[in-house]
């Protein structure tokens, strides 16, 4: 059982007071900081503490005793490597629109690429690692995205309501065929126009968008949406396909289960992200980075229809688990009221991450061993290790997010 010492990734999206203040460090921050890794990434591993004061990276931990780290069935399932990426992601500005690939994809990808002689940091590189990057955000504070793409017969509605002469055309093309077919042609069509094309249509959309809102139409928070992404991106072919994708407001809590070829966008909010061990992106737009249309198409999932809120499954009186089909993780959130000083047992199955989010709180081994876990703070708890029991220091309200292996069995 020991702290961990995490990198802050300082992404010009990032904020410069959702971590920092989590921290408790000064507000704001010199620099926006985005995200916040807990994990034994390569890019960027975890440190523990030791009780000398040494350090030593996660994922040399993990390297030199895999089994001890990550038990024998995790170890043996995932190649010897921490399955998941726990991270606070803190958005001030939208994310690119992106999808990840499936393991199968993921595996081809990387294959091809690697016969092909791309270089893994290549900027032209879609798949640096051979896995999938199944993820799961949870809401810190109240947290905007764009994730799935939603109903065609919805979406033909909402472009009929900000109808441009341009426009018309291309709301006829789903009309005529509202369902995935549909949509992926429609969106095949507008994220492969001609940047003429683009330049025409775009201002179209956006100044009938501005007079949506202005009329408080039905879509109204969907216009703003796309005045705020036209405004950072304004000749960007991504600002249309966002107009066929669910717009999302989570409640702190509340989360979204991100499988893979699902095509979304972060917008605006501080959340707890899990995620799988791998850096494979197919970028859709609204970014300055390599955005590989023909393979995005053909890892976008164009299922369509309301993108599910999970709200955590009761596991207990303190306790909601977050269910996915992901084998790479799992993630859990505990909550003390201000006065509950209960305890909960956290067993010892696998690998696990402990992430305090509010108050203070205490983690006691059956050895004897204690960690005191300030707010911002995470342990790392390796699958040899004894369960632990956790509960609140001084009185507070507390709440703690524990990030787990999935299933390992082959």
């Amino acid at each position: 059982m020991e702290l961990l010492r995490n990198a802050v990734r300082p992404y010009a999206w990032g904020s410069r007071t959702a971590i920092p203040q989590l921290q408790g460090r000064p507000v704001p921050a010199p620099h926006p900081e985005a995200e916040l890794w807990m994990g034994a990434h390569p890019g960027d591993p975890s440190h523990v503490l030791g009780p000398d004061g040494a350090e030593l990276s996660l994922l040399e931990l993990v390297d030199a005793d895999p089994v001890g780290q990550l038990g024998e069935d995790c170890a043996r399932r995932w190649g010897n490597r921490l399955p998941f990426l726990l991270k606070i992601l803190a958005a001030e500005e939208p994310l690119s629109m992106q999808a990840h690939p499936s393991a199968a994809q993921a595996a081809e990808g990387h294959a091809r690429e690697e016969k092909l002689g791309i270089p893994r940091d290549a900027a032209n590189r879609n798949y640096p690692d051979p896995t999938a990057k199944p993820e799961l955000v949870c809401a810190l504070t109240e947290f905007h995205a764009l994730a799935g793409f939603r109903d065609p017969n919805r979406t033909v509605k909402l472009l009929k309501a900000i109808e441009t002469p341009g426009l018309g055309k291309y709301t006829g093309l789903l009309e005529a065929q509202p369902d995935p077919a549909g949509l992926r042609a429609l969106f095949t069509t507008w994220i492969t126009l001609p940047q003429s094309a683009l330049d025409e249509l775009l201002p179209e959309v956006l100044d009938a968008c501005v007079r949506h809102v202005q009329d408080h139409g039905e879509f109204a928070t969907e216009c703003r949406t796309i005045l705020e992404l036209g405004e950072t991106h304004p000749r960007d072919a991504g600002v249309l396909a966002a107009l066929l994708l669910n717009r999302l407001t989570l409640r702190a809590g509340e989360a979204i289960y991100l499988p893979a070829g699902n095509l979304h966008l972060y917008l605006h909010g501080t959340a707890v992200e899990i995620l799988a061990n791998s850096d494979n992106i197919l970028r859709c737009g609204l970014t300055p980075k390599h955005v590989d249309v023909p393979e995005l198409l053909r890892v976008v999932d164009f299922a369509c229809g309301e993108m599910p809120v999970q709200h955590g499954e009761c596991a207990g009186q303190r306790m909601a688990v977050y269910h996915t089909d992901a084998p790479e993780f799992e993630l859990s959130r505990m909550e003390w009221a201000a006065g509950d000083d209960a305890e909960i047992e956290v067993d010892s199955a696998g690998p696990q991450i402990l992430l305090c989010t509010e108050g203070d709180l205490l983690v006691l081994a059956s050895d004897g061993e204690q960690v005191e876990l300030r707010r911002g703070q995470s342990v790392w708890l390796p699958a040899a290790d004894p369960a632990v029991r956790v509960r609140p220091l001084g009185g507070e309200r507390s709440q703690l997010f524990r990030a787990t292996a999935g299933a390992c069995e082959l």
